[in-house]
């Protein structure tokens, strides 16, 4: 029973413990005198069953035809089943068949082909932090207006220790490579070499295959000492 039924059916009774007149349940439920008597009859006759819309269960009269209805369904998997709804409804309107995309969305739903709603993406897999402390350190700059209009937009270069959240931050006019390595310089002075640096793909980050770190500095960053002055790994 729907919501309007069971309001009907709450003044209808109302009415006969005789706590309303049929007039004030007409007022309540929004209906005219002549209607509020149709209703209060039709509850006296067959009761709880009188106040069910006497349509329900029937087809609605804009209703499309069950043929065309197979029609669709059987064209748009012969040929269409990689298309949505709007774009399959202007195809099959080409060869015409004349259907609503919203009523083909509807239909391909009950079909179980097509998923009702925004389909979003799966976010990635959530992953445990690092355990040690190094092992692995994120790199990334924040643009914003850290002044607060005192001066221009600077962007705050910040490195962040993935097992502890230790951070190291340093302002810098851009993001650029001159300021990635000035902060990492800081941390590497301070804490040795990241056992793995984690960026994003922005171009200052990406390295060519004729820039890469030389394999015998890359070969005398392992075993370092995490005191080890950022001057003793060779790096210029």
């Amino acid at each position: 029973m729907s919501r309007k039924e069971r309001k009907r059916m709450v003044v209808l009774t109302e009415v006969k413990r005789g706590k309303l007149s049929i007039a004030a349940a007409g007022r309540l439920l929004g209906v005219c005198y002549r209607q509020a008597k149709r209703i209060w009859h039709r509850f006296k006759r067959a009761g709880e069953a009188g106040l069910v819309h006497r349509r329900r269960g029937q087809a609605g009269p804009r209703r499309k035809p069950a043929k065309l209805r197979r029609q669709v369904l059987a064209r748009y998997a012969q040929r269409y089943g990689d298309f949505g709804p709007t774009l399959a409804a202007d195809k099959l309107h080409a060869e015409g068949l004349v259907v609503d995309h919203e009523t083909l969305r509807r239909w391909l739903a009950g079909k179980g082909v097509w998923q009702v709603g925004r389909q979003r993406q799966q976010h990635r897999a959530w992953r445990e932090r690092r355990e040690c402390f190094g092992e692995m350190v994120q790199l990334d700059g924040s643009h914003h207006d850290w002044f607060e209009g005192r001066r221009g937009k600077a962007v705050l270069m910040v490195m962040v220790d993935d097992a502890t959240n230790h951070t190291r931050a340093r302002f810098s006019e851009a993001e650029t490579t001159r300021a990635a390595y000035d902060v990492l310089e800081g941390w590497v002075g301070k804490h040795g070499m990241p056992g793995s640096l984690y960026v994003d793909r922005d171009s200052i980050y990406a390295v060519s295959a004729s820039r890469r770190w030389p394999s015998k500095l890359l070969a005398r960053s392992r075993g370092r000492s995490l005191a080890e002055p950022w001057s003793s790994w060779g790096w210029k």
